[in-house]
């Protein structure tokens, strides 16, 4: 399912990027490849390391997964995992249940897309490829008949968990969600153990959520395997920035 293309400028070189759902499972695999490169490998992370080099889980086989290829090298450089209400309930469960509480949200279950996984390749980060996953989860949602969509987004706890902590606490009131959309984090990051006059870094896909509308719904999760705090995101597509509502639902309606 080829969703759309863009001619644009993805890295030093001029690439034509295409997003679309992988349909093969030597598709998903060239996922996995990319997601292991890029969370794995890069981030030094020995005790996920194996000998297949993918970065996989059960929850695969159940997610749909949105893959943007470089047309002129057939390599997939871009992906986002996104699961269905159906596909979460053949499942059992979403994956964000693993790390946190979402039974404030359960009577919304039918109308939620989960997004996970965000993953691009090092040398397409110039803006293109994120454009184009965004893109392409609009697609999935109008498909699925979605209000909402949620995920997680992880921060680094390389220097000892300080500039989680400040990036939570630098946190607008109007960035939080309402009290009914609050989940709980089974294994709580401790965002009141920092260290003081620290200058909050904003990873670029946590940026993106809140830029578009996203809502944090409490305090961050520890995630001990990928040593990183998760923020649990929600975005109700009626909350859509404006200036991003008119980029990427002009683009889908095409789709």
């Amino acid at each position: 399912m080829q969703l759309l293309t863009n001619p644009g400028e993805a890295s030093p070189s001029v690439s034509k990027l295409t997003v679309s759902l992988a349909s093969t499972p030597e598709e998903v695999r060239e996922v996995q490849r990319l997601r292991y490169k890029v969370f794995i490998e890069a981030m030094g992370l020995s005790t996920l390391a194996n000998a297949d080099g993918l970065d996989s889980d059960e929850f695969d086989s159940y997610c749909d997964h949105l893959i943007v290829r470089d047309t002129n090298t057939l390599r997939v450089v871009g992906t986002y995992r996104v699961m269905s209400p159906h596909a979460a309930r053949r499942m059992g469960r979403y994956y964000s249940e693993q790390e946190f509480d979402l039974g404030r949200l359960d009577n919304l279950r039918d109308r939620i897309a989960e997004a996970g996984r965000a993953c691009i390749d090092p040398a397409y980060r110039s803006g293109s490829v994120i454009m184009l996953l965004w893109a392409g989860l609009a697609a999935f949602m109008r498909r699925e008949r979605c209000d909402y969509l949620m995920g997680c987004a992880s921060v680094s706890l390389a220097d000892g968990g300080h500039n989680a902590a400040a990036l939570y606490h630098g946190l607008d009131h109007s960035n939080f969600s309402p009290a009914e959309y609050r989940v709980t984090p089974h294994v709580p990051f401790p965002v009141y153990e920092r260290e003081a006059g620290h200058v909050a870094q904003m990873p670029p896909l946590l940026k993106g959520y809140l830029r578009s509308g996203a809502w944090v719904c409490g305090d961050p999760a520890w995630d001990p395997d990928f040593h990183s705090a998760d923020f649990f995101l929600l975005l109700p597509l009626s909350k859509l920035d404006q200036r991003y509502a008119r980029h990427y639902l002009k683009e889908t309606r095409a789709a």
